[in-house]
């Protein structure tokens, strides 16, 4: 599985194709080597390599250079070449094209172009090598060691926990030792990002609430110096009168679980933390508004807020950050039962508000209801949560960006900057008092859990209702439902469960975390 990166992290896999090395790539001992190379102006002329690739092919007297000229046009973004036989502590070399050297941030796409290409190039890379089945390989830094170690540690990982046969395990490691400290911290925050898709991944009766918080509590052990750890049961869930939250629970058979996480970095264990709130609903049938069969199976990373909130703390500390981090997670399944909601209850959530079930499917909102008003007993610096809350987020956005709702400037500011490192972007969107009264306009109770217009901006309708549960001056929702998996749009990322936007998390922690000046 992950974390602690400090102790295990450090490898990643490069890419392979070819047959004829098949035999000899299975020698203990065996390694190879990805490196880059740039694309050039013109469409001839000498291969631009990396610095790295530049001291391996004088090291190889100018074959590979001669190699690469010999075998085509230039080499174009993520694409790859592979050649055996070059040097005898490298039976095979990836070659993996890096585009336009310099591109820098592109403010069309919102990300940092040149880190997003060594994140794909390296884990196009990697995997060919484990395809070769070579136990370790070494990564060329390409001029961002952080970027390239993610893009090999996330390229490599595949959630195979369950199959009798495995791929290869393949340990990447940094190629050259100038730049060990930036390749370890992309180690961490790929592992964090890793652990976010294995809790989102697992079948839903291997990750129930109370497997997903003991997962959590585990990895946290090493730090228990500065991190406290309270699994709540339901008794506790009902003297702090979270109404809402417990008729979402009552439903299934497995009770629910209040995680509750406290990461104490800073120097002064006083000061106002960040608060992360995720929900963590670990299976989601829809209860009695039953959701379609087809696809329901995905519904086990319904999670997926909890999941990326607990990831990125549980990176925080391996990463030693220096703020203190509170993290949240309301934990239990959606069933159908006699027992469940049904449309048209009423419920009363921990601030006293009452709110009407009109769909027992919109119940994510109800856990984080909940979740957020406890979250105000911590003088929190700021509330960010996270929820595969709609999948009218997904029609919006797709799988683009992770949609923000948010009443603070100055904390979107810091979402958006740290997005554009990651290239797990974020997009603001709209908290008008136009879907407020889309969600006040009840007959029954203060609250209907969906808007009045049924499927019009359903994504920003349920961020308006969680709006009536925030009193804080900076607090983010972050739906998180059209990134919650992968098909082939991220390309340093296998199909199946994403884990995004967990590095981003992690990236806005440690920019608040050097932010001097408090929120204004």
């Amino acid at each position: 599985m992950l974390l602690p990166a400090a102790r295990r992290l450090a490898r990643a896999l490069p890419p392979a194709r070819g047959c004829a090395a098949r035999g000899c790539s299975r020698r203990a001992g065996a390694q190879g080597l990805v490196l880059g190379t740039y694309s050039s102006e013109k469409d001839e002329g000498a291969p631009q390599l990396t610095s790295a690739g530049d001291a391996f092919d004088r090291l190889v007297s100018g074959k590979l250079r001669e190699l690469l000229l010999l075998c085509g046009p230039p080499l174009k973004k993520g694409k790859t070449r592979i050649f055996y036989g070059l040097h005898q502590d490298f039976p095979s070399v990836v070659v993996v094209g890096l585009g336009k050297k310099n591109a820098g941030v592109n403010d069309q796409e919102n990300w940092n172009e040149d880190k997003e290409n060594i994140r794909a190039a390296v884990a196009v890379g990697c995997r060919q090598i484990q395809d070769l089945e070579i136990p370790r390989v070494e990564v060329d830094p390409c001029g961002d060691a952080q970027a390239a170690a993610e893009g090999a540690v996330l390229g490599l990982h595949e959630y195979n926990e369950l199959k009798q046969k495995k791929k290869p395990v393949v340990t990447p490691q940094l190629h050259g030792s100038t730049e060990g400290e930036a390749w370890q911290k992309g180690v961490i925050y790929a592992e964090g990002q890793n652990l976010a898709r294995y809790l989102m991944e697992a079948p839903a009766n291997f990750i129930t609430p109370i497997k997903f918080a003991e997962c959590i509590e585990q990895k946290l052990r090493s730090f228990s110096s500065n991190v406290k750890v309270h699994i709540r049961p339901e008794s506790w869930i009902a003297t702090q009168q979270m109404g809402a939250f417990l008729s979402v629970a009552k439903g299934s058979a497995e009770p629910p679980i209040f995680l509750e996480i406290h990461y104490l970095g800073a120097a002064n264990t006083n000061d106002s933390p960040l608060v992360f709130v995720g929900k963590g609903v670990t299976f989601d049938s829809g209860g009695i508004s039953l959701k379609p069969s087809s696809g329901m199976d995905t519904m086990r990373a319904d999670m997926g807020g909890a999941a990326t909130v607990c990831s990125a703390i549980v990176t925080a500390a391996a990463l030693n950050l220096p703020l203190n981090i509170i993290g949240l997670a309301p934990l239990c399944e959606n069933m159908p039962s006699g027992k469940a909601n049904k449309p048209g209850d009423v419920v009363r959530a921990k601030n006293g508000k009452t709110i009407q079930v009109d769909n027992t499917d919109a119940e994510g909102r109800l856990l984080l209801a909940d979740a957020l008003c406890y979250a105000h007993n911590f003088n929190a610096r700021a509330i960010v949560n996270a929820a595969t809350l709609t999948g009218a987020m997904d029609v919006a956005l797709g799988s683009a960006a992770t949609g923000v709702f948010t009443n603070s400037s100055w904390l979107w500011t810091h979402l958006y900057e740290a997005s554009i490192l990651t290239g797990d972007r974020v997009w603001r969107m709209p908290l008008f008092e136009h879907y407020t009264k889309q969600v006040t306009d009840c007959p029954l109770a203060d609250l209907s859990n969906i808007g009045k217009y049924s499927r019009a901006g359903g994504a920003c309708t349920a961020a308006a209702f969680l709006k009536e549960f925030v009193t804080a001056s900076h607090w983010a929702h972050l739906d998180i439902a059209g990134v919650m998996s992968n098909k082939d749009e991220v390309p340093y990322l296998r199909k199946g469960m994403a884990g995004r936007p967990t590095r981003t998390l992690v990236e806005f922690a440690a920019r608040l975390s050097q932010d001097s000046q408090n929120a204004q």
